[in-house]
């Protein structure tokens, strides 16, 4: 009887366990089941709310008091621009017009300021002036906010439509007025357009200890080749390491993003990926180098206006052990927006479908890029190296950078008289003439910790 009522009581065990965990998968699935319910139950039916929409549209077409601006177009398509806008800065309704500008060849030759700017905490802000460019020789810093342009508010300014008001015929002029936040202060520019010419890659030297340097100022068609050329060059002197400069570079292509990246790393290594809304990897970019650099020691700089494309670069040779990264924190932008064409092609959406992932699976857009090596640096000291080494290269137009800014005012039109150093992002402000310092601690650390590798090499 032992040998019959032992194997009894484990059946009996059993059973009750796995009715307990019946009971327990059918509790779990109702809750389940109740929690899908009652948020499908708040949210707002669909119809309940075009109705709301229409309705609202029919009271401003019957009552405001201007008829003129109550057509049925005028004022769907401004619901669409606002509808678009409160997502991120990045998405927008194009209407037809817009759509068509789009659509055309940017190729072509159009004027500019030479300025990248985007939405940084709701404000039109300057992540960037292109060296050598009428915004760049008025003395704009990245950080700058553009609080009007042409007398009209950029309060609630679309990107895409800030980037238009800009844009014109080569020659004409456009009047904007900036707030820098380091004073306080106001300025207003009368700034010239101009066809914009800046060369993807610049200032390739080589540095006492056989350190190579290269600066990249844009990420375009031409900067992979650009950049090949400068390595190469590098490489024919014998360079020991190198230093990579992406501060203050804007971005530009993705897939020259991927092919400055690639020129780094190991064949098959991921460079960068994008990730939907439900969390599915949309597109993954990995190294197919047709030429690889030789693997010497390698440092990136980078500051709080490196940007998209160089946000990029950087993420992926750091998450791979290529480089040390050198700096600030990067600027944090990276999203992918996909046009949408609707209406039979007439018009279109820009909307915000992806981010950018570095592979180690950080987001880069709104977090940037954190250096492994903090360097601070004022925007005064920045903007001393730039004329200095733009001096060296005697670039045209330098001389056209002041050493003091003069003509900005307070809020209330107070002139500031002394031509205070006015510096953005709450750095505190000198007044008087420059320091002069156009030392590049930065670079000057970049340099030591590559010298310190290169020493443990035994180079």
């Amino acid at each position: 009887m032992k040998s019959f009522k032992s194997p009894l009581k484990w059946w009996l065990v059993a059973g009750v366990l796995f009715a307990n965990l019946a009971a327990g998968v059918r509790l779990y699935s109702q809750e389940t089941a109740g929690a899908v319910a009652k948020a499908a139950a708040e949210e707002k039916s669909p119809y309940e709310m075009y109705a709301l929409f229409s309705t609202v549209v029919e009271q401003i077409r019957a009552q405001y008091v201007d008829a003129d601006k109550c057509g049925y177009e005028d004022l769907i398509h401004s619901a669409l621009h606002g509808m678009l806008q409160s997502l991120d800065p990045h998405s927008s309704f194009m209407d037809e017009e817009e759509f068509a500008s789009m659509k055309e060849d940017t190729s072509g030759k159009f004027g500019g300021l030479g300025i990248t700017i985007g939405i940084k905490n709701a404000i039109l802000t300057v992540i960037a002036p292109m060296e050598g460019t009428p915004a760049f020789r008025a003395g704009l810093l990245g950080g700058d906010k553009i609080v009007e342009i042409e007398d009209e508010s950029t309060d609630g300014l679309a990107l895409e439509e800030a980037v238009k008001k800009l844009r014109g015929d080569p020659g004409t002029q456009v009047k904007i007025k900036v707030f820098r936040p380091g004073t306080h202060l106001f300025k207003t520019f009368t700034l010239t357009r101009a066809i914009i010419n800046v060369p993807s890659v610049k200032d390739t030297r080589v540095l006492d200890g056989g350190i190579g340097y290269v600066r990249m100022l844009q990420f375009g068609e031409d900067t992979a080749a650009d950049l090949q050329d400068a390595l190469d060059e590098l490489e024919a002197q014998g360079v020991k390491a190198l230093v990579l400069d992406l501060r203050s570079n804007p971005g530009g292509l993705l897939a020259s993003a991927v092919e400055v990246a690639q020129k780094f790393l190991r064949k098959g290594d991921l460079i960068v990926f994008t990730r939907t809304r439900d969390g599915r990897i949309d597109r993954s970019y990995s190294a197919r180098p047709r030429k690889a650099f030789p693997k010497v020691p390698m440092a990136i700089l980078i500051n709080g206006y490196s940007a998209s494309a160089s946000e990029i670069v950087a993420g992926a040779l750091q998450d791979h052990h290529r480089a040390v990264l050198v700096g600030e924190k990067s600027f944090g932008k990276g999203s992918v927006q996909s046009v949408l064409p609707l209406d039979d092609g007439k018009v279109a959406i820009r909307l915000t479908t992806a981010k950018y992932y570095t592979p180690s699976e950080r987001v880069i857009h709104e977090n940037g890029i954190e250096p492994d090596i903090v360097v601070p640096m004022t925007a005064e000291n920045w903007r001393n190296v730039v004329i200095a080494r733009n001096k060296a290269e005697q670039l045209t137009g330098d001389e056209e950078l002041a050493a003091t800014d003069e003509g900005w005012e307070s809020g209330d039109g107070e002139v500031v008289e002394d031509g205070a150093e006015l510096l953005p992002d709450g750095e505190e402000a000198s007044v008087g003439k420059d320091s002069g310092d156009d030392t590049d601690p930065q670079l000057d650390r970049a340099c030591d910790v590559l010298r310190g590798m290169l020493a443990l090499q035994g180079r």
